[in-house]
């Protein structure tokens, strides 16, 4: 009983000296992603955006160096946010279009519902240069996934509190 009543001390003891959480370099490997864009306004590619740049990012630093043109990421689009990369909304889009620009640059393949957008009313020539046509956003993922892709559907929610106020 003493030397129940010592461990127990003593691993209290370490866990009360800890003084920081411990960091975890996960040995990524192969990074091959499917991100799926479907939301009820276009605004909210913005926030999803920052998903992929937050898969993007650390991958490209150390210590796992994958140049983003050497990750498979593809980003199936298929919802309101389907205007933003519409030609004839270049404008209204502007910051959101030259972001998503840049991720094709860097190897990001933006696919582009054809039901979505008939339903929209859009043909292939509506579209910017750097976006495919896919047959079906549905069968687009379920054949990536099958292919051992992950899915990552980035949640946007609507912000409550800034982070000053829930600190």
């Amino acid at each position: 009983m003493r030397l129940l009543s010592s461990l127990l001390l003593l691993t209290i003891t370490l866990l009360v000296r800890a003084e920081e959480a411990t960091f975890i370099q996960t040995p990524y490997k192969a990074p091959k992603v499917v991100f799926e864009f479907y939301y009820d306004q276009p605004e909210k590619i913005n926030s999803a955006l920052y998903w992929l740049r937050s898969y993007i990012t650390p991958l490209s630093e150390e210590p796992y160096n994958y140049a983003p043109e050497f990750m498979d990421i593809k980003v199936i689009v298929h919802g309101t946010e389907i205007v933003t990369l519409a030609k004839k909304n270049y404008a209204k889009y502007k910051t959101t279009v030259d972001r998503i620009k840049y991720y094709a640059m860097l190897g990001v393949e933006f696919r582009v519902c054809a039901l979505a957008a008939k339903d929209f009313g859009y043909v292939a020539a509506d579209f910017q240069d750097f976006v495919k046509i896919v047959p079906s956003a549905i069968t687009e993922i379920g054949h990536w996934q099958q292919e051992g892709y992950a899915i990552i559907k980035p949640e946007v929610l609507e912000k409550k509190f800034s982070i000053e106020e829930i600190r």
